[in-house]
């Protein structure tokens, strides 16, 4: 098994198994201690994908999600489930672009390993510039939850949460511990495992290590953003998978979102880049 799949597994496991052996004593049965534990994981990762992919879909990807949409997503996220700071997160993300792999991109340098990737997830390298300048992150939703006190009480509020499911703070603590570690997983999918040529595969052979893993687990936990050697050489396109072969779910909630008059493509995002395999966009 690949290690990045190994890893991932072994913490939804370790998950599932905090759920079930730290339920409180008089609940009847496993499968009301496993339910808890796939709500308060779900809870964490569906706000929290769906939240970067709408920041995501704001700096970079041809979507255009409606405002609100993206300040409530934003503002739930960061309450009840990871913190994220949307201003600087996508400042972060254009660096990464910008300068992937090398001096200035504040993910991962081409020589730094696990360790110091793993790192870099929770302390990045300062960026340079300043290329979020968007006028949402004027809006007083991107403000509060780009603000230093609501970083913190957002921390607070998401073990509330999962503390008001269970009724056990020991219990409650141990399923926040867990769903971060999930989550940083997750991203040290997106910035180790697919920027390091030794894993996944290269469509495009452009001058950083960007790579696609197409893998379940990773697929689903990333919203497909692990498909990142797709997504360096489109950056525009609003696809991330370039193959009818690939799957891409991070694509099937597009147009779930699209369908519910959520969001509509860009100009740019919509136009199929010459030389893929796919005949439509797909919308």
């Amino acid at each position: 098994m690949r290690t990045y799949n190994a890893v991932g597994y072994a913490l939804l496991t370790l998950h599932a198994l905090v759920s079930a052996f730290l339920a409180r004593r008089n609940w009847v049965s496993a499968e009301a201690s496993w339910s808890v534990g796939s709500i308060s994981c779900s809870s964490g990762w569906w706000p929290a994908s769906i939240c970067l992919r709408s920041c995501t879909w704001a700096s970079r990807i041809g979507a255009r999600v409606q405002g609100m949409v993206r300040q409530s997503t934003t503002l739930l996220c960061n309450a009840v489930a990871i913190y994220v700071n949307p201003r600087s997160w996508v400042n972060r993300h254009r660096h990464h672009h910008a300068f992937s792999d090398r001096d200035g991109d504040p993910n991962k340098l081409g020589n730094d390993g696990f360790w110091k990737t793993l790192y870099l997830c929770l302390f990045p390298y300062r960026c340079q510039f300043d290329l979020a300048r968007d006028p949402i992150f004027e809006t007083w939703p991107m403000r509060l939850a780009a603000s230093p006190a609501f970083a913190v009480a957002a921390q607070l509020s998401s073990f509330a949460f999962i503390w008001g499911l269970v009724s056990d703070w020991v219990y409650a603590l141990a399923l926040w511990c867990s769903v971060r570690l999930v989550g940083l997983w997750t991203n040290m999918v997106q910035n180790y495992w697919t920027h390091d040529r030794r894993f996944g595969a290269r469509r495009y052979h452009d001058d950083d290590n960007a790579m696609n893993i197409g893998d379940w687990l990773p697929i689903m936990a990333t919203f497909s953003a692990c498909l990142q050697n797709n997504h360096h050489h489109h950056p525009h396109f609003l696809r991330l998978s370039h193959s009818p072969d690939e799957y891409d779910f991070g694509f099937q909630v597009v147009r779930l979102m699209k369908r519910l008059g959520l969001v509509r493509p860009s100009n740019a995002g919509a136009r199929l880049p010459a030389g893929l395999e796919l005949k439509e966009v797909g919308l």
